[in-house]
């Protein structure tokens, strides 16, 4: 986190500002001794203008295999949702891949990510409501969607079990 700022140039008041967290969360989070949630981890990424997975990614070996159940999880503070991240883009490659899982009786309500991205999605199991907020769209099992990540958007799962791939372009 720490690293990001000082790249951004912008001071941890500034940061705290931007992003709508309280100076003492960032400072605790720099220090590495909060835990934050997505939702804190978003505003961070988006108020520093990265890709989310720039905050939690971790050096990769040359090759991965990353079993079912395993790998870096991040769960939502507001919904019943938890993503993992399987694959950060590359030095000069600006996407991300994550392994979602989402539960019915929540919505994951997600705020508009750095401006250009877009978001690539391929429900695995389930019945997901999916897209931008104003043009979500129910899709089963196979089915694909893209639609831009720099609007609010959520998803909803509309059976227990449900599962997605997400890929997030930034341009």
């Amino acid at each position: 986190m720490r690293r990001e700022r000082a790249k951004a140039g912008i001071s941890l008041s500034e940061l705290a500002k931007r992003a709508g967290i309280a100076k003492s969360t960032l400072s605790q989070l720099e220090a590495a001794t909060g835990n934050p949630g997505i939702e804190t981890l978003w505003a961070l990424a988006v108020a520093l203008g990265v890709p989310f997975s720039v905050l939690v990614e971790s050096p990769a070996p040359a090759v991965t295999v990353i079993r079912a159940g395993e790998g870096p999880t991040m769960h939502a503070e507001q919904a019943s949702y938890a993503g993992t991240l399987l694959s950060a883009g590359p030095s000069g490659v600006r996407r991300d891949i994550y392994h979602g899982a989402l539960e019915p009786g929540s919505v994951r309500e997600s705020e508009p990510h750095i401006p250009g991205s877009m978001e690539h999605l391929v429900v695995s199991t389930g019945r997901l409501l999916a897209g931008p907020r104003d043009e979500t769209v129910e899709l089963s099992a196979g089915d694909y969607m893209s639609y831009r990540g720099d609007v609010a958007h959520l998803y909803e799962a509309l059976e227990p079990g449900t599962t997605f791939v997400l890929v997030m372009q930034h341009s």
